[in-house]
């Protein structure tokens, strides 16, 4: 009960926060966060903040998760590339509202932990690897929508090109240990439309793979 109420007063809070989609606030409520952080922070579960998820990563505050996936406009026939699985809080939200999702983590124990939640949690339609998520995963683009969940000097060409026409890419932008900016760039036709959306802090988007 005590459980419930959290979740709704989060709920709340997202609303007031420019959350205001009705599916992507379901997707939210129906997944539960206190599956995907650490046992130790789980009474925190549904407080509005980032928690620490282990190898310096942290689990994102929800209503940043919100607006990220808000600014996608996803619906059931889209084909999602998520960079960044962390804990796999994002990528089960992701899964709840798209046809199918692959993720990319560059830290083998964030990665065999992710999957095993995705397993118990009976959610089918993600495919992950571990791999460097600038590179994108590009056997399997073109993407209808890219969610870079880690901070990136610039935006890496290889996501851009794994764009399909008609699909966007939300991205946070900026130096490490500063204010970031969140971008939606869409793919057209013609070329690509920037859009910034609000200030964030993200871990850095790093190269390489661990473990």
């Amino acid at each position: 009960m005590i459980a419930e109420t959290r979740k709704i007063r989060l709920i709340m809070e997202l609303r007031q926060g420019g959350v205001t989609q009705t599916d992507v606030l379901t997707a939210i409520e129906k997944t539960p966060r206190e599956q995907f952080v650490p046992e130790l922070f789980r009474e925190s579960a549904y407080d509005n903040r980032p928690l620490p998820i282990g190898g310096d990563q942290t689990i994102s505050q929800p209503l940043i998760v919100g607006l990220m996936t808000q600014a996608l406009a996803l619906h059931k026939r889209c084909k999602v590339l998520e960079i960044g699985t962390g804990s796999g809080y994002q990528t089960a939200i992701l899964a709840r509202l798209s046809r199918r999702v692959y993720s990319v983590e560059r830290i083998r124990n964030l990665y065999v932990d992710a999957v095993r939640r995705f397993d118990s949690l009976g959610i089918g339609n993600v495919t992950a690897q571990i791999g460097d998520g600038g590179l994108g995963w590009p056997e399997q683009a073109p993407f209808d929508r890219i969610i870079v969940t880690a901070a990136a000097d610039t935006v890496p060409q290889a996501l851009l090109d794994q764009l399909r026409v008609g699909g966007c890419l939300v991205i946070p932008v900026g130096a490490e240990g500063g204010t970031q900016t969140l971008w939606r760039i869409a793919r057209t036709a013609e070329g690509f439309e920037e859009e910034p959306l609000t200030s964030v802090r993200f871990v850095p988007l790093v190269s390489g793979t661990v473990g």
